[in-house]
């Protein structure tokens, strides 16, 4: 993308957050008042507290790791600030990926189709890293956005299937 229409494109941003922080509060209203009748409720965090402590490690990393990487793809590229959160979303991704080994509850202690996701997790940083370093932005930017979305949307999309913890949190 041209430079020129970068700079456009980060000049609209905050209104473009403002908009979407005001849809997002007119909807959360919405539901609430409604909430009762439509049969939702209060998240249940009882589940999450008598979990095992690598699921909490796990979890808060992953959060981390979400909010992190949002501001990285929306933020502009190849800044100081993108490159210090940057070892920062790499540290968590990475702390997300490795605490997912050692969950194991829902496939009766096996390995499942989640953590195929992890293991190309810890090839594919270390990959999208040195990448960066050789100013191979294409590959890091693939790479990168790969892991943001795999990881974070199909992984952490599983994660509130039936029968998981958060499930249980937040609509059991």
């Amino acid at each position: 993308m041209p430079a020129t229409s970068r700079l456009a494109a980060n000049r609209h941003l905050p209104v473009i957050s403002l908009a979407l922080a005001a849809a997002l509060a007119a909807a959360t209203a919405a539901v609430g008042a409604a909430g009762p009748a439509l049969g939702l409720r209060a998240p249940d965090f009882a589940p999450l507290a008598a979990a095992a402590p690598q699921i909490k490690v796990h979890l808060a990393a992953a959060i981390v790791t979400f909010l992190i990487g949002g501001v990285l793809l929306l933020g502009p590229k190849g800044t100081l600030p993108h490159r210090t959160l940057g070892w920062t979303w790499a540290a968590t991704m990475a702390t997300t990926a490795v605490s997912s080994l050692f969950i194991r509850e829902v496939n009766h202690g096996a390995f499942s189709f989640i953590h195929a996701i992890s293991g190309w997790v810890i090839i594919a940083l270390p990959a999208a890293l040195y990448a960066a370093r050789r100013h191979n932005v294409r590959a890091h930017r693939g790479a990168m956005t790969g892991m943001y979305v795999g990881g974070m949307f199909l992984a952490g999309g599983l994660a509130f299937l039936p029968g998981r913890i958060l499930w249980a949190v937040f609509f059991a």
